[in-house]
């Protein structure tokens, strides 16, 4: 990809009921091409429906400079899932 341009990266989260659901992410900059990614998620109370429930979401990268940037996003316990870009 180019510098300046947006590049969407899909992200997937699954839910054991209807009263969770995604609330947003937290960024770590391990250095100028690596990101650390943690999505949160919301928890309401009352009467949910037990399942599993996907949500979908995105993140907007932007790159402002040339590099191999790497996101590493949280997968629960010590699993990661890697994204690798390359920005010319």
């Amino acid at each position: 990809m180019d510098v300046f341009a947006i590049q969407s990266i899909k992200t997937y989260s699954t839910y054991p009921s209807q009263c969770e659901g995604f609330y947003g992410y937290d960024y770590i900059y391990n250095n100028n091409l690596e990101r650390t990614v943690t999505a949160y998620k919301y928890r309401t109370n009352g009467p949910c429906t037990q399942g599993n429930y996907v949500g979908a979401n995105q993140i907007n990268f932007s790159p402002k400079k040339k590099g191999t940037y790497t996101f590493k996003f949280w997968n629960g316990g010590n699993s990661w899932i890697t994204k690798t870009i390359v920005v010319e």
